[in-house]
């Protein structure tokens, strides 16, 4: 049977280095705090208490939380970081089972991998803790990891206190470690602050439970697991790498993205099979895509729902709301919120649809668009099965269009038009013959007398 999981995340921090006003944690990578992507990995590894500890820019953090239930704790002043898992006990008063420390700047920590800590502590060799080692390309100042052939860790020094021959170590500390609640509460109550930052160091739990004759164990994950984010270029670093590995799986997967450097996934995107995604594209939050859309170049989506068949683009920006059903079409330089277009439905250029339905089969003409907003309400726009709307129209919403109705081009429609009607309001034509030649003389001579 798996002991039960709690996250203690360590968020106290200020960050200072992202130069911000925003926490840390808080910073998004494919549209998601990195906080947040971490809490989904100890979600879906079965955690069944979060606890996240907070310091500066507290309030941010514990609204960022609050909806997912987590529960927070605060450091008052940072004296370290077993200092700050320390906060966590009250939190978990009643919790039995391993507790999983991490700093909450490691957005990739996989689902697997914290699973694979907690099933190492049940080790025939009953290790007291197992901390999540790495090999980055440049150790720099990581604190150092001393473990022998069995992976029994034999040291454990911050980079700041350790010899040469340590630092020599290419096996580093990630900050993650896995401890049975029942043992990680004594422990961090004994550790002292005697080092050159003068603080209380969460790794030193591994020389305290060493030097009571019990194990620890060394579990290595791949760099790019256990990136930490302290800085803005590093924040745009682990963006990139997040969405290098998002575009290989949507290739994967059956989707075809003719230059995949160049599109942009969010978290939560879904993309079907046979998809074709031109270069140049931006995926916002809440976008699912089925199967054989083709999605032109540079196009903005956010909040969308494509059905199978239809097509996007090339510049269309498809705001929150939007949902395109089987084989319909937004053309170029087309924006839509709100806007529902039935099977077959066509807006292929310069058109403004917002907070309207579009019936299967409609026309929507070049350069028309939904007045949906009167400067303090919004009102909706309803167009019918195969209505054809002509160019450079205006429906001033809230108004129908009825179903096989045309609306003549040029038109500014402010009432209800029923179906299979013609709906026009533009002005009567009017023609002079021979008045543009003989204006233009007149002025030609006036010019000339000047």
């Amino acid at each position: 049977m798996t002991a039960p999981i709690a996250a203690i995340i360590l968020a106290a921090g200020k960050g200072t280095r992202m130069q911000s006003d925003l926490h840390k944690v808080l910073h998004p990578i494919a549209g998601r705090a990195m906080l947040l992507h971490l809490i989904d990995s100890f979600d879906a590894a079965g955690a069944s208490e979060r606890v996240v500890v907070v310091g500066s820019l507290r309030e941010q953090v514990e609204v960022a939380v609050a909806p997912l239930g987590v529960k927070t704790v605060v450091q008052e002043d940072q004296h370290g970081t077993a200092h700050a898992a320390l906060q966590a006990k009250s939190a978990l008063a009643d919790f039995d089972g391993v507790a999983v420390v991490c700093f909450g700047d490691v957005p990739f920590l996989r689902t697997e991998t914290i699973a694979g800590l907690v099933k190492r502590l049940g080790g025939d060799d009953h290790p007291k803790i197992a901390v999540l080692g790495f090999r980055p390309a440049d150790p720099a100042q990581y604190g150092r990891i001393v473990a022998d052939s069995d992976r029994r860790i034999l040291v454990m020094v911050e980079w700041k206190d350790a010899s040469a021959t340590q630092r020599a170590e290419t096996l580093c500390n990630s900050g993650v470690m896995a401890v049975r609640a029942k043992d990680l509460w004594p422990l961090l109550e004994r550790v002292e602050n005697k080092n050159a930052a003068g603080e209380y160091y969460l790794p030193d739990i591994v020389t305290l439970a060493t030097r009571d004759g019990d194990r620890s164990v060394v579990v290595e994950a791949p760099e790019a697991e256990v990136l930490g984010i302290n800085s803005r270029a590093e924040l745009a670093h682990a963006e990139l790498v997040w969405q290098r590995r998002r575009r290989a799986e949507a290739m994967a997967d059956g989707a075809s993205l003719i230059a995949p450097e160049t599109v942009w996934f969010a978290h939560d995107t879904k993309v079907g099979r046979d998809v074709t995604i031109e270069p140049n594209v931006f995926f916002g939050p809440g976008v699912t895509i089925a199967d054989k859309v083709v999605i032109h170049a540079f196009c903005h989506i956010e909040g969308a729902t494509i059905l199978s068949g239809a097509q996007v683009g090339p510049y269309a920006r498809l705001r929150p709301g939007t949902v395109l059903e089987q084989g319909s079409k937004i053309g170029n330089f087309v924006e839509t919120k709100k806007a529902v277009l039935g099977p077959g439905a066509k807006a292929n250029h310069l058109t403004y649809l917002g907070d309207v339905k579009v019936g299967s089969g409609a026309n929507i003409g070049a350069g028309t668009i939904t007045c949906n907003y009167d400067g303090f309400f919004k009102y909706g726009t309803e167009i019918g099965h195969g209505a054809f709307v002509g160019s450079n129209s205006a429906l001033v919403a809230p108004v129908k269009v009825g179903d096989g109705a045309i609306i003549g081009a040029g038109s500014v429609v402010t009432a209800d038009v029923e179906a299979n009607a013609l709906g026009i309001t533009r002005a009567r034509q009017e023609v002079k013959p021979g008045w543009a030649r003989r204006f233009r003389e007149a002025m030609q001579a006036k010019k000339a007398a000047k």
